[in-house]
């Protein structure tokens, strides 16, 4: 099975990567234009499929770990 430890480090680089999209998604908007038109949207999607699977696999790691 998984170590404990495994699975926190799994759990930083999930919420990292949605961390980074986040700020990446802003920073198109806020850069505008071209950039922002073709970016932006995509960016927010990746975040939101981002965070269902950070979410997820939180849930996940705490059902079958909650002694």
């Amino acid at each position: 099975m998984i170590s404990g430890t495994l699975l926190k480090i799994i759990s930083i680089i999930f919420l990292m990567a949605v961390g980074v999209v986040l700020i990446l998604g802003i920073g198109t908007l806020f850069k505008g234009g071209e950039t922002s038109k073709k970016y932006s949207n995509k960016l927010m999607q990746l975040r939101v499929l981002l965070q269902f699977i950070a979410i997820i696999a939180l849930v996940v790691f705490a059902y079958f770990f909650k002694n």
